[in-house]
């Protein structure tokens, strides 16, 4: 058996004969490379154990206290296609016209700085530290100083750095297009012959559920699929008064939107709730309008109560409670 090599303590100089680092200033590297901090340890071994730890503390709402909160969810986990124009506390740097929110870009891109300077940001990437905002802060901040014309190339994000909330307006508004495919990927005034390109935006728009923004309620999005439709409804209330509001409604049998409707459940994500209806085949997402208004008025009735519940409403929460589904 191999003889284990002698380490020494981090913060002290070790084999490597590096200099000894603070805290403060030790850099996130490889993590089999070995540690800045001169112990002569591989990072991961070292230092970057605290960084590994930070790296996977999950932030369960990490879009809260942006505008928009209940949009970023969806555009996150339930809109195949949708851009949105962000604003920037500190405004555009030079050269830099303009930067958008995009669900996702050509190659899994975490962003694209594109030929005229603009910026792409994309929602539906993996995230590295646990705290979507920190990641998607991380590229951004990438993406604004980079070639123009070039993808930002995804990386472990530092455990520490900026959040999405540190570099947004939280006064600017947050107003989602939803498109039918990604022709968005491509700018006007760009050659479109590529048959490369051609082929990469058909298979991604043929795998794209068609998806439609109410305008008459906040963040709900009507999508249709082969054997039924279905209303997506991100809501913002406290998830044990939403499902206490829910079952009154589901027990007093008006929480569906219409004949042929029905309230199946919610999935959770980024901690918010998300009811789900299905729909009958033939409900478009403009007749959904009217039911759906109907609908707020009624949840805001319920959520205004304070009432206990009683057993038939007990038995409706437990069932909305075992059909719903974490998706982060």
């Amino acid at each position: 058996m191999a003889k284990k090599r002698p380490q020494t303590k981090p913060g002290k100089a070790g084999s490597t004969g590096q200099a000894q680092v603070t805290n403060g200033e030790i850099p996130v590297v490889g993590a089999r490379e070995p540690c800045p901090c001169g112990s002569g340890r591989r990072y991961k071994a070292c230092h970057g154990r605290a960084a590994s730890h930070a790296a996977t503390e999950l932030v369960q709402r990490p879009f809260e206290g942006l505008p928009g909160e209940c949009d970023w969810v969806a555009l996150r986990e339930l809109v195949p296609a949708a851009t949105v124009p962000l604003t920037l506390k500190a405004g555009l740097p030079e050269g830099v016209p303009s930067v958008t929110l995009a669900t996702v870009l050509p190659m899994a891109w975490p962003a694209l700085r594109r030929d005229d300077g603009s910026v792409l940001l994309a929602l539906q990437n993996d995230s590295s530290s646990g705290d979507l905002a920190r990641d998607l802060a991380d590229t951004l901040e990438r993406a604004l100083v980079a070639e123009p014309g070039t993808p930002v190339e995804p990386r472990r994000v530092p455990a520490e750095g900026p959040r999405l909330q540190d570099l947004l307006d939280a006064d600017s508004d947050f107003s989602p297009v939803v498109h039918s495919g990604f022709e968005f990927w491509i700018p006007e005034s760009a050659d479109n012959s590529n048959p490369e390109v051609a082929a990469s935006l058909e298979r991604a728009n043929a795998a794209a559920i068609p998806t439609v923004k109410l305008t008459g309620v906040d963040s709900a999005y009507w999508c249709e699929t082969p054997d039924k439709n279905h209303l997506r409804w991100v809501m913002p209330h406290p998830e044990e008064k939403l499902l206490d509001a829910l079952a009154r409604l589901q027990a007093a049998g008006t929480s569906s939107l219409g004949p042929d409707t029905r309230l199946v459940g919610s999935f959770r994500a980024h901690g918010l709730m998300v009811p789900v209806w299905d729909l009958p085949t033939t409900m478009t997402a403009e007749d959904c309008e009217k039911p759906a208004a109907e609908f707020a008025e009624r949840l805001a009735a319920a959520l205004a109560s304070d009432a206990p519940l009683t057993t038939e409403e007990r038995r409706a929460r437990g069932g909305l409670t075992n059909r719903q589904v974490t998706l982060s």
